[in-house]
Order: structure tokens, then sequence, then C-alpha cells
């Protein structure tokens, strides 16, 4: 007797726990967002990529985030189209090529910057791998599909020099580098040391608070009207290598150096030829791109829960 109670008190408790247990609410499933085909992302995924594609603490207005969002939802589709593409033809992709792609990428990186990288933005090194093979798959199978046969005649080549003549009339152009501080005194100490033999890249990437400092204050070269009034008004006075006076203007104090001057010409076809035939050429690709996408687009199942975002 007191084994069937001893036996019904355990059945007891065991029925109050599955009781308890049912009566807990269980994790809703994140709802699907996207599906392309069979292949369907859920909200929750598609905001763990949207969050890796992004810098490490940027900070975004809703306003910004919702269309970031949508464009990346967008590329998020003819990813995933291209991918299912690379599938159907067989495309694949060798350990060795993406190793060889690994250390490609590394090699920008000096050091640890580039685990660091990885670290910032959330990303394990299996996660980056993965990505960069899906990324050569895509560059794969649009190589192998879209490109070939996309050629630039030189009867084409010739007419677009014809009607874009104007854009191969170089201006006189400039090559300087600047300093900027902020206080007269400041700039006035760094002219006097410029005058005494110091390096002006040195003390660019010392002092200068402009962007380009890191660069020792290399503003490339520009024409009249790509800068700012006061700083023409510098730099195409000054003669090559001679540094100038201290300019004022509402970004700081400047000291300005020009390196090098090209002088106005009118280039002709010769020298102008692979210029244009490469950018006729990558017009053609993304123009065959595009269409290629858009067929699959219309071959392909596509539905999207816009509501979600």
């Amino acid at each position: 007797m007191n084994s069937c109670r001893k036996s019904f008190g355990i059945f007891l408790i065991f029925l109050l726990f599955a009781t308890l247990a049912a009566c807990q609410k269980k994790p809703e499933p994140s709802p699907v967002l996207l599906r392309v085909d069979e292949r369907a992302i859920t909200l929750e995924e598609f905001q763990h990529l949207f969050a890796k594609s992004l810098p490490a603490e940027q900070k975004l207005s809703p306003e910004e985030k919702s269309h970031l969002e949508r464009s990346y939802l967008v590329q998020l589709v003819d990813r995933e189209l291209a991918i299912a593409e690379a599938g159907r033809l067989g495309i694949a992709v060798a350990p060795e090529e993406v190793e060889a792609a690994l250390r490609e990428h590394r090699s920008d990186y000096p050091g640890d910057a580039f685990e660091e990288m990885l670290s910032e933005r959330g990303i394990t090194l299996a996660d980056w791998r993965r990505e960069l093979e899906e990324g050569l798959r895509m560059e794969k199978v649009v190589r192998q599909t879209v490109y070939p046969g996309i050629t630039v005649r030189e009867e084409e080549i010739e007419q677009f020099f014809t009607e874009n003549r104007k854009e191969f009339d170089r201006p006189l152009q400039v090559r300087a580098r600047q300093i900027v501080v902020a206080s007269e005194e400041e700039g006035l100490r760094i002219l006097g040391l410029l005058r005494q033999g110091q390096s002006f890249v040195e003390l660019a990437r010392q002092h200068s608070l402009s962007p380009d400092s890191d660069e020792g204050g290399d503003l490339g070269f520009f024409a009249r009207g790509e800068m700012p009034a006061e700083f023409e008004a510098a730099v195409f006075n000054l003669p090559v290598g001679r540094i100038s006076e201290l300019v004022k203007s509402e970004y700081g104090h400047h000291i300005f150096l020009v390196e090098e001057r090209r002088e106005a010409v009118r280039l002709k076809l010769g020298q102008v030829r692979e210029e244009i035939r490469a950018g006729l050429q990558a017009e053609k690709e993304e123009n065959a791109y595009q269409q290629w996408l858009q067929n699959l687009r219309g071959k392909a199942t596509i539905d999207i829960d816009w509501s979600l975002l």
C-alpha cells in the first residue's frame, strides 16, 4: 500500500512538472522575412546579417537604418539568386582558391589588424571564410555565364571619343599638400619649422587636423573650381616646390606645398583609347549583369514581408 502511495506521489509530481512545462510560454519562432524559391531567411537571420554588414559602432537614424535595410535586403535577394544559379550549374570554388583570396585580404591588414576587424564586427574567421567563398562563387558564375562574349569595338571607342570630346580637354591641374591647424599662432610656428627645412609630410602627419593627415596632407591633383576659393588662390599662384604663406579659411589655418603641375592639354584618341575601352567594357558588363539578375528574378518565386521592416 505504501509502495502504491509512493508511486502515485511520484506520478503527481511528474504530472505537476509536465503541466508547468506546458504552461510555460515557448519562445516564438522568428517570422520569415524573405523566401527565394525554397530558401527562407527569417527576420532574426536577416538582422544578424545586416548588423555584420555595418561598420563597428556606426550610428544610424531610424530613416537611415530603414533605407539601408531595404537596400541590403535587395542585395540579399540577388545574392541568393546568384548562389542558387551557381549551384544549378555546378560551379564551385576550390579550397585553395578560398585560401588564396583570404591571404590576399589579410595582406591589406598589418599585424593583428585583420583579427581586430573581425572582432569589431562580431564575425568569426569561419564566418568570414564562408562569406568569402560565397562571394567567390558569385564572381565565378558571373564571369562564366554573363561576361563571355562582351567586347568593345573600335568604332564604339571612336564614337565615344567624338561625342565626349570635351571630357578629354584636361585643364591645368596641380598636386598639393596641406597642413591645417586651429590657430594662427600654431600655423606660424609650423611655418617656421618648414622654413628651417623640416619635412612637410612629417609635420602634416604630426600636426594637421585634416582627414588627409595620414597621407602627409596629400590633396592629389585638382583643377580650378574643384577646391574652395582660398585654396585655389594660394596654390595656383605658387611655383612647384614652394610653400605658401598662412591661409585662413572656414576650416582653420592652412599651409600649402605645390608638388606637381600638369599643364592644360587636349588629349588625342591614342592617349585615351584604353581608358575609354575599359569604361565601355565596365558599362557593358554592368548592363549584362543587371539583365542576368532580372532574368533570374523572373524565373524565381520571391516573397518579401516588407511589413516586418
